[in-house]
């Protein structure tokens, strides 16, 4: 029975995490042609469709803003916020894998905040695997080889507001509710990026709508997925998952963008999932405290993270 449950969760954070690229093909189909602060608005208008499924029995609309922690909360509020231009930037302005690669920096991110903010003991291993990932990103940059744009900046700010997020997960601990984490991303990204995007408004057309519609319902759907995911299974197992978005990105790429990946990239790519799958084992191996570091996006960390509740046997 409790091979079957782990099975059901894994499968669920597949499909998950299709949906999450599934949504950030949808937004990469705007084309730039409204503001990343805009897109990013609209896209989180309609992920509030998520909240009610992600309330769990005893969860009350207020708990959406209440916290143990006020200012971690407003932390998260902020990085959701400057995370989410980020990404969409990248996937405006770079091919999907590309953009995916550099976001999926993050464990690396992680690792160094984990160090630096909350003084966890870090051995060779995972040392290893930051260096790895970097030098996954160089090999995919090329710096002085060839142009850089700001999606390749907005990625890895992405990346960075993500893996602040986590860590300001692992601070708070299991005792805050995932409607609270999930909340503050959703409302960090609408009021921020609502109050920016107000100059230079423009009115979707209808096929704009239409895929700001799927850019957020996709994303709201992949963090309900994600939650039941981690009901059956653990994050140890969930982790891996989030790198199959890298084959959505090559197929999208492909028979969608027209976008072709090079041998230096492709290796780059190698790289920096190595890296990152590296980090997860090395998590798994030391127990380190939920959620790990998940990627690309931070909403789905948020749904990982346990506020008390009991996984099934």
């Amino acid at each position: 029975m409790q091979k079957d449950h782990t099975l059901k969760g894994v499968l669920l954070a597949f499909a998950a995490f299709a949906a999450y690229a599934w949504s950030d093909a949808s937004v990469k189909m705007i084309e730039g042609h409204l503001s990343p602060y805009q897109s990013s608005f609209l896209g989180a208008v309609f992920c509030l469709a998520g909240l009610p499924f992600i309330m769990k029995k005893g969860d009350r609309w207020a708990d959406i803003l209440n916290t143990t922690n006020r200012p971690l909360w407003l932390l998260r509020f902020i990085a959701q916020a400057g995370g989410t231009i980020g990404s969409v930037t990248a996937f405006t302005h770079l091919s999907m894998a590309e953009a995916f690669a550099l976001i999926f920096l993050l464990p690396s991110f992680v690792t160094i905040m984990s160090v630096v903010f909350l003084k966890e003991k870090v051995g060779v291993k995972r040392w290893a695997a930051v260096v790895i990932g970097f030098a996954g990103v160089l090999v995919v940059l090329r710096p002085g080889f060839r142009e850089l744009s700001i999606g390749h900046l907005g990625a890895v700010f992405g990346g960075l507001s993500g893996a602040i997020s986590i860590v300001v997960f692992r601070a708070m601990g299991p005792s805050e509710k995932n409607i609270s984490l999930y909340g503050a991303g959703v409302l960090g990204t609408i009021l921020v990026c609502g109050a920016i995007s107000i100059p230079g408004f423009q009115i979707p057309s209808a096929i704009q709508w239409t895929y700001l519609a799927g850019y957020g319902l996709l994303a709201a759907l992949a963090a309900i997925l994600l939650m039941y995911a981690a009901t059956h299974a653990p994050a140890t197992l969930i982790g891996p998952t989030q790198y199959s978005q890298m084959l959505w990105a090559v197929l999208f790429g492909y028979l969608v963008f027209g976008d072709h990946i090079d041998l230096p990239m492709l290796i780059g790519i190698i790289l920096i999932v190595g890296s990152g799958l590296l980090t997860l084992m090395r998590e798994k191996a030391r127990g380190t405290p939920l959620p790990p570091a998940v990627a690309p996006n931070a909403q789905a960390a948020a749904m990982i993270a346990p506020d008390g509740g009991e996984k099934k046997d």
